[in-house]
């Protein structure tokens, strides 16, 4: 009995100094941050000089309008960009996924945004957008139309970030589309050609139903990442024209750097973690949800099969 316990902590008892090391390094900056966000705290004090405040910098920013305005338009931008970039990414797994001569060259192109560096990204599209000499605009005076201020007007700043965004990240969500395209089960495409299934209908009730549990996990991790984003919007905007385009990642970034602000730039780090953890568990029990029928899809197709 006793040989049978031992045998079966084995496993544990070699995964322990892993874990452990993984909780240090995962649980203690957060509770820094945590405990942080309860002082009055700048970066001439250390941490244990600071005063507490309780929850004074959490109630303070819910009636800041610049916490406020920068919350709305990462919300803004985040359901933009990923709703864009999801409908690309999978519209081009789906155009790609079958055998023509070069398209594994083809494939290889479409990933190559997303290998370069954020801030390369940043300045690339920075010099695209110069309102004379950048390549939109003399496109636009070529076609005889007048220039657009893409980075200095608030209609246009925030377009242009997203259009750079979309640019960079479509590719991700096209590998793993891809790869969950080509994971489906061929006994599925065969049942549903058998029963006269036209190419849009082995789509939207076979192939799309298959993928999902796959998309959603690729929305919920572009999600957190577009909420996250800072480099590209730092070069190319800085937050401006006035708060058009501060997303929070950047006001917790100046409320640190300029602001001196510690104790208020943690708790809006908070106010960001909570939001991404109220959306990955939803996210998580959809992803259940479609797991199950996406089960009880492939079931029936090899039955049918």
């Amino acid at each position: 009995m006793q040989a049978a316990n031992s045998h079966r902590l084995t496993p544990y008892l070699f995964l322990a100094p892993a874990g452990l090391v993984l909780a240090v390094a995962l649980l203690y900056p957060i509770g820094y941050m945590v405990y942080a966000s309860f002082l009055d705290w700048n970066p001439s004090q250390k941490i244990n000089e600071a005063a507490f405040v309780g929850l004074r910098n959490y109630a303070n920013l819910l009636v800041d309008p610049a916490f406020r305005e920068s919350l709305w338009v990462t919300i803004k931008f985040a359901s933009v960009v990923v709703s864009l970039e999801m409908l690309l990414g999978v519209g081009l797994a789906l155009l790609l996924d079958r055998k023509l001569r070069g398209m594994t060259l083809l494939r290889t192109l479409f990933i190559l945004p997303m290998m370069i560096a954020p801030i390369v990204v940043g300045l690339m599209w920075r010099y695209m957008y110069h309102p004379t000499v950048g390549t939109f605009n003399r496109a636009l005076k070529g076609l005889g139309l007048p220039p657009v201020e893409w980075l200095s007007d608030s209609n246009w700043a925030l377009v242009s970030i997203i259009i750079a965004d979309i640019w960079q990240w479509t590719p991700f969500i096209f590998i793993l589309a891809l790869a969950a395209l080509q994971s489906l089960p061929k006994s599925a495409m065969e049942a549903a050609r058998i029963d006269g299934a036209t190419g849009w209908q082995q789509i939207l009730h076979i192939k799309l139903p298959l993928m999902m549990p796959v998309l959603i996990v690729t929305c919920l991790l572009r999600l957190i990442d577009a909420f996250k984003v800072l480099e590209v919007v730092l070069v190319l905007t800085n937050g401006g024209p006035g708060l058009s385009t501060e997303i929070l990642s950047l006001r917790i970034a100046r409320t640190a750097s300029e602001f001196r602000e510690l104790g208020k730039a943690a708790a809006m780090s908070n106010y960001l973690l909570l939001f991404l953890m109220v959306l990955t568990l939803a996210m998580f029990f959809y992803s259940k949800a479609t797991e199950r029928r996406a089960a009880r899809l492939r079931a029936e197709a090899e039955g049918a099969h």
